[in-house]
């Protein structure tokens, strides 16, 4: 099993050609997943993300309430739904130019995707990943990455902290100084979410090395609360490699992100947040409500800790990591496994929604695969993705596809396989043995 096998390159298409695949005795104990279902399965997580990006997009700051210097009326409910768009808070006169209705946003084959601020990032880091063949991502690199594909002029599709992360880059910061409060006071935005949970996939039912290996990236833009709620989102993306495949998607979900709520410190507002949220789903209350619930509780009454409206930041910090993860979990739980209505409830929860659709858009469709994606639309769908809409200086003119994207992936996680758990690479069975240690999830600090 080595890299220069010519015969078996050509044979399979899964054969790294920058990595020495190594001799690997499988143990009992030891996982066994599939490398080509997992492609299938990168695929999905790609153009589930995209879907549910572009359809969040229509609804993006739309709603955010009446606190502070921008006042939105009441927020969105389910009738609302095939409703026309209403102006967001950038453009007060017109609609979404992405769909005059809320609805979800569709490419169809022989049409492109277009890269957006919560798929580009994570773009840059797999391919920073491959083509520096390593599995932990340095400062140097992560500066060198950004410097070279993120216009330091705007339109840069960069804000809040990932914008002052890259301006302490321009003046010579590393990673994870670039998060540091004492240099970036943005440290607490929801930046982190778009960039990082994409690690989560490269260590498949390993939540301890995802973390790892998500460390540094998560650091070069957040720190406290929304540290903890990044870290939250790649450990439900490890775990989507751990559930009981016999248990619907509303249980494995639910598993996932309880699993993944050890992680937040049981005295941050994250934690409360969640458990809040939580109780009310349980509690059989409408969803509009329980986010009615998280508007009144955490922006108007500042409750467990979280004190954002009194910085009296711009639109009550709408694009704060807590508002945003408490958005997230409403449209989690109350979506229940169901890709379209988890989207279509993030895209109607309000405050900054097209993050949260993209990442849970992002974790239900490498679930479903490819083919589960286009049953769920009921459509075949685009393949293509343009990353120099938002970035620069990526071969092809920054034109790639789904399945060399998946490709890429599968590839990296080989090498976190061997290098990172101590595994093995079957390339004629070609499937990976990832040592079995437990589910153990370290608590958050």
């Amino acid at each position: 099993m080595t890299h220069n096998d010519t015969a078996q390159s050509k044979t399979n298409p899964l054969l790294d050609p920058e990595l020495t695949y190594k001799n690997y005795t499988p143990k009992l104990t030891d996982r066994i997943i599939s490398r080509s279902s997992y492609q299938n399965k990168l695929y999905g997580f790609w153009l589930a993300q995209c879907i549910a990006n572009w359809t969040g997009l229509v609804t993006e700051m739309d709603k955010i309430g009446n606190i502070g210097d921008i006042k939105t009326g009441a927020f969105y409910t389910r009738v609302d739904w095939g409703k026309p768009d209403q102006p967001n808070i950038w453009d007060k006169t017109t609609a979404s130019k992405w769909s005059p209705t809320l609805d979800f946003v569709l490419r169809d084959e022989g049409d492109v995707w277009g890269a957006d601020d919560d798929t580009d990032i994570e773009y840059i880091y797999q391919y920073l990943l491959y083509t520096q063949k390593t599995s932990i991502l340095t400062g140097e690199q992560i500066k060198a990455g950004w410097l070279k594909h993120i216009k330091q002029e705007e339109e840069n599709f960069l804000w809040v902290s990932n914008q002052k992360a890259l301006d302490l880059m321009v003046t010579g910061l590393v990673p994870p100084a670039t998060s540091d409060p004492k240099n970036n006071p943005e440290f607490e935005m929801i930046d982190a979410q778009l960039t990082t949970e994409i690690f989560g996939l490269y260590a498949p039912a390993r939540p301890d090395v995802a973390l790892q290996m998500a460390h540094l990236p998560i650091q070069t833009t957040a720190r406290e609360n929304a540290e903890w709620i990044s870290e939250f989102y790649v450990i439900m993306y490890s775990l989507a490699s751990s559930v009981d495949e016999k248990k619907s998607l509303q249980e494995k979900t639910q598993w996932m992100a309880d699993a993944a709520r050890k992680r937040l410190p049981n005295d941050s507002y994250s934690a409360k947040m969640y458990d809040f949220v939580k109780s009310r789903y349980q509690a059989k209350i409408p969803w509009e409500q329980t986010r009615d619930e998280v508007y009144q509780r955490y922006q108007v009454d500042q409750a467990d800790g979280y004190t954002m409206t009194a910085q009296g930041r711009y639109c009550n910090a709408c694009y704060a990591a807590g508002i945003n993860f408490a958005s997230s979990i409403i449209s989690l739980l109350y979506g229940e496994g169901d890709l379209k209505e988890t989207i279509k409830i993030g895209a109607l929860a309000g405050w900054d929604s097209d993050n949260p659709t993209a990442t849970w858009g992002g974790l239900l469709g490498f679930m479903l695969g490819k083919e589960g994606v286009e049953k769920a639309f009921g459509r075949k769908l685009a393949n293509k993705f343009n990353i120099h809409r938002t970035r620069v200086g990526f071969p092809n003119n920054g034109i790639d596809t789904f399945e060399e994207m998946a490709k890429w992936g599968v590839y990296i996680t080989d090498r976190a396989v061997q290098e990172q758990m101590g595994g093995g690479v079957d390339l004629q069975k070609n499937q990976w043995y990832i040592p079995s240690v437990g589910l153990a999830i370290p608590p958050g600090k």
